[in-house]
C-alpha cells in the first residue's frame, strides 16, 4: 500500500470519528430534549380538566404491537450493520428496506391512534395530560419519520457509491439515530402506556 493511500485512510477513520463524536453530541441533546418532554409528562399526568385520563384512552395491544415493530427494527437494523461490514451491498439494502417497512407500520399505527383520539374528542387542546401526551409521543412520531427519510436516502447512497468508508460511516450515524428513537419508545412505553392502564 503506498504512503499516499495510508494517509488517506488514516485521514477518512479521523473524519469519522470527528463526525461520530459530532452525532454523539447531537444525541446527548436530544435525549435532553426528551428528558425534559418526559419530566413535563409525568408533571401533567394527572391534569386532565375532567376529560379521559389514559386507562380512557390507550391500547395496550396497539401500544405493544408498536414496541414490538421498533424492537423487531433495531434487529433488522443491526444485520444492515453486519452486512456492510462484511461488504454485502444487497444485504445492507435488503434489510434496510425492511428497517423503513417496520417503522413505517409504527408510523402508521400512532398516527391512527392521534387520529382516533382527536375523533373522539381527546386532542392535545382538551387538557394539560393530553398536550403533554402528544407532544411525548409525536416528537417520537416525527423522529422516527425523519428516520424512515433518512433510510431511503441511506438506500439511494449504497445502490450509487456502494459500501465506501463515507457511506460505511453515514450509516453508522443512523445506526445510533435508529436505536436511541428505540431506547426512547421503551421509556415512552414504560412510562406513559403502562401507568396509564393501570
Amino acid at each position: 500500500m503506498s504512503a499516499a493511500a495510508t494517509a488517506h485512510d488514516s485521514e477518512a477513520a479521523q473524519t469519522h470519528e470527528q463526525r461520530a463524536l459530532g452525532f454523539w453530541l447531537y444525541l446527548m441533546g436530544d435525549a435532553v430534549i426528551f428528558a425534559l418532554l418526559f419530566a413535563t409528562y409525568v408533571i401533567m399526568v394527572n391534569n386532565t380538566d375532567g376529560g379521559p385520563a389514559g386507562r380512557d384512552l390507550f391500547d395496550l395491544r396497539n401500544a405493544a404491537i408498536e414496541t414490538a415493530l421498533l424492537l423487531v427494527s433495531s434487529t433488522t437494523f443491526g444485520f444492515a450493520s453486519l452486512s456492510a461490514r462484511t461488504g454485502n451491498r444487497g444485504a445492507v439494502l435488503f434489510w434496510l428496506l425492511v428497517t423503513f417497512g417496520l417503522g413505517a407500520a409504527f408510523v402508521s399505527l400512532e398516527i391512527r391512534e392521534f387520529a382516533g383520539m382527536i375523533a373522539a374528542g381527546a386532542g392535545p387542546d382538551r387538557s394539560g395530560f393530553l398536550s403533554a401526551f402528544f407532544t411525548l409521543v409525536g416528537t417520537h412520531g416525527l423522529h422516527v419519520s425523519v428516520g424512515l427519510v433518512w433510510i431511503l436516502i441511506m438506500c439511494g447512497q449504497v445502490m450509487m457509491k456502494g459500501l465506501s468508508v463515507p457511506v460505511v460511516s453515514r450509516l453508522f450515524r443512523l445506526g445510533l439515530f435508529w436505536h436511541f428513537l428505540d431506547i426512547a419508545w421503551v421509556g415512552i412505553f414504560s412510562i406513559v402506556y403502562l401507568p396509564g392502564l393501570l
